[in-house]
């Protein structure tokens, strides 16, 4: 039966990554939802430099095998053309800080994103990656925003 570890908690945004409504609380509860909702989303600085927003992902149970693990995420940018965008999104294990960032299990980049459309990205873990899960109750996703 599938399982789904959503966001759960705004763990580190150092003020810079806001809503749609410029709010910088409880952001993650505009990308928490079961079908992606574009008209609520988190939005990175503008002219980004190694931005970066973690989220606490809800707790799932050890499924007790090596495939079927993806992580997704929905890019854009407000600004179109006009300014090019990679977005780096990271499953981490254990994350604390920056300064303990726990372990990188996986990883996605969508470098160039220049197009107001939002696209969906996926990346299917690899069983080395997939096993490298120790803990379902302690994932997040860390995610880095960077104007090339």
């Amino acid at each position: 039966m599938p399982q789904f570890g959503r966001p759960s908690a705004d763990t580190n945004n150092p003020g810079s990554f806001t809503d749609q409504a410029g709010g910088a609380v409880n952001i993650y509860l505009t990308i928490d939802e079961v079908t992606a909702d574009d008209a609520d989303f988190i939005r990175s600085p503008t002219s980004p430099a190694s931005a970066v927003y973690v989220t606490a992902l809800t707790s799932v149970t050890d499924p007790v095998s090596s495939t079927g693990h993806i992580i997704r995420m929905r890019t854009s940018t407000d600004l179109g053309a006009q300014e090019s965008i990679d977005f780096t999104q990271q499953l981490r294990q254990a994350y604390v800080s920056e300064a303990t960032q726990g372990t990188l299990i996986a990883s996605q980049t969508r470098a160039g994103v220049n197009t107001t459309a939002w696209t969906t990205s996926t990346y299917t873990l690899i069983a080395a990656e997939a096993d490298a899960i120790t803990n379902y109750a302690s994932l997040y996703f860390r995610f880095l925003v960077n104007r090339p």
